[in-house]
C-alpha cells in the first residue's frame, strides 16, 4: 500500500477529507518521528512499538573494489508487532 492508497483508505473510514487524512497521517509520522528522537520508543498498544537502536561501527567490504571500509556507528528505526497485529496477520 502506498501513501496516496493510505490516505484514501483513511479518507474513506474516518469521513475525511483527502487532505485532512494527508494532514492526519503527516502528524502521525512526525509525531512518531520526534518520540523516537526525543524518547527512544514509541508504544502503540496491540499494533506495535517503534524503537531507535545505536548500530555499532563495523567493518564491511565494498563489492566493487573488494577493499575493505568502516562503516560509522549509527542510530536506526526498529518496529515490533503487537499482539493484535500479529493475529491479524494470521
Amino acid at each position: 500500500m502506498s501513501k496516496t492508497e493510505l490516505v484514501e483508505f483513511i479518507a474513506k473510514a474516518a469521513n475525511l477529507t483527502k487532505a485532512d487524512a494527508a494532514r492526519a497521517l503527516d502528524a502521525t509520522i512526525a509525531g512518531i518521528t520526534e518520540g523516537l528522537q526525543n524518547e527512544g520508543k514509541v508504544a502503540l498498544v496491540g499494533f506495535g512499538t517503534f524503537t531507535a537502536k545505536k548500530r555499532a561501527a563495523r567493518d564491511g567490504i565494498n563489492p566493487l573494489t573488494k577493499e575493505k571500509i568502516r562503516i560509522p556507528e549509527k542510530m536506526a528505526a526498529s518496529f515490533k508487532a503487537g499482539s493484535k497485529l500479529k493475529d491479524a496477520l494470521n
